[in-house]
């Protein structure tokens, strides 16, 4: 599908639903190339949201009022007082699911048009229909025209019959629904979802990334999410329910101190590669129920803290590898991961990355949203600027869109689709 921007001057909000934090971007489209100009920006811990499901709905709406309020506020000169009201929302990856499928369509030796490919991916998506879930993605992958492969863009060409590979990304219905009542009862109303790795890899490939083939690896506080990019496409997700919330957990149980502590430990100590140093420098591990002003020093090796941390951030690449051999992508999952995610920060990650994996390693970060705050233009909020691409570039991969514009061919198909309208 061709893709389409946004008409300049239209506002695009953002919100990143995560385990760990709720952040939210508000952009203005600045040019017909959808360039976008970030005006507002809200982020806070997130609460009621455990490893990417929502855990108690009133702690989570109240959560992503005050995330959207806070970007509202920051907006405010050019909102001139009209509150937010549609927002592009993240899928976490625990709650989505991927599918390969290949639909055909007669062509009946006439030029291959843009609703012919509507049609076939059309055709997928009727096909795979289900209560169960939610379409979120109809990718288009590779095309085939009278029986030739490794067709790219099939408009213009002529043939008898066109098949399409299709990539489906799918929601699980019951989350969805919790989410979205978490939304709306903040007055919200969801315009788009996008399943969380898709966005961090929007956001932090170069073309020439998701042209070769390489895999996006989104480190959240609880949930790790997969995508795989070839030809310029997602052509793979997946996720593991494990974060960075498990290695501050793993933190504090190991040192026996709080949750609190365990996380400020992770952030200014922590690595998840040892070094010859370790051994002799002593950290401070505040004692778990006693009093910081009052408690005598509990001082421990920074090998110790490693030692917890380095097991865990490897058993997170050790199951990303095993997705990864189980997909069956081959060659087509290229030499080179990108991590995203707050975790991703932490120190000697990359490192530990090229090992487990044996592929060349390198941290993402927002690149298609120019303007960006120090504080906001880290791994941290990858997904949170590729939901705003991913609006303005990619909104023609939305089944609501395909199924919307899409013209019938045949009597039957033209049957079924005025059934489909009126019954």
């Amino acid at each position: 599908m061709k893709h389409t921007h946004k008409p300049k001057g239209a506002l695009v909000a953002a919100l990143d639903i995560g385990s760990s934090k709720i952040s939210c971007f508000i952009a203005r489209v600045i040019d017909d190339e959808g360039t976008f100009e970030v005006l507002g920006i809200g982020h806070q811990p997130s609460a009621g949201i455990k490893a990417g499901t929502i855990t108690d709905l009133g702690q989570a709406e109240t959560a992503i009022r005050n995330t959207v309020h806070a970007a509202e506020n920051m907006a405010a000169g050019v909102m001139k007082g009209y509150p937010l009201r549609e927002v592009v929302v993240n899928l976490p990856g625990v709650h989505a699911t991927s599918h390969g499928h290949t639909a055909e369509v007669q062509i009946a030796g006439h030029e291959i048009t843009d609703n012919d490919v509507r049609r076939a991916l059309a055709k997928a998506q009727d096909e795979v229909v289900s209560d169960e879930y939610e379409l979120i993605h109809t990718i288009p992958m590779g095309y085939r025209v009278d029986g030739h492969e490794g067709i790219r863009e099939p408009r213009g060409m002529f043939g008898q019959h066109m098949s399409v590979d299709i990539h489906l990304v799918t929601g699980d219905m019951g989350a969805l629904r919790n989410m979205a009542g978490a939304i709306e009862r903040s007055h919200l109303d969801i315009t788009a979802l996008c399943s969380s790795a898709y966005a961090a890899g929007l956001a932090s490939l170069v073309e020439d990334e998701m042209d070769l083939g390489c895999t996006v690896i989104d480190m959240g506080g609880g949930v790790t999410s997969i995508a795989v990019f070839h030809g310029g496409k997602m052509i793979f997700s997946d996720a593991l329910p494990v974060g960075g919330a498990h290695i501050t957990s793993d933190i504090a149980k190991g040192l026996t101190t709080s949750i609190v502590d365990a996380e400020r430990l992770k952030i200014l100590y922590g690595s998840a590669m040892g070094s010859s140093t370790d051994e002799n420098e002593l950290i401070d591990v505040p004692r778990l129920g006693e009093d910081e002003r009052h408690g005598e020093p509990n001082h421990v090796p920074r090998s110790i803290l490693v030692g917890i941390i380095q097991p865990r951030v490897e058993e997170i690449f050790e199951m990303v590898r095993a997705r990864l051999a189980d997909s069956g992508l081959g060659g087509a999952l290229g030499r080179r991961v990108i991590l995203t995610g707050g975790s991703s920060q932490l120190q000697g990650i990359r490192d530990l990355a090229q090992h487990v994996l044996d592929k060349q390693v390198r941290l993402g970060k927002p690149i298609r949203l120019g303007g960006l705050p120090d504080a906001v233009n880290g791994p941290a909020f990858a997904t949170t600027a590729g939901l705003l691409t991913y609006i303005s570039e990619r909104a023609d991969e939305m089944p609501a869109e395909i199924m919307a514009t899409v013209e019938p061919g045949t009597f039957w198909e033209r049957t079924k689709m005025w059934l489909h309208q009126n019954w």
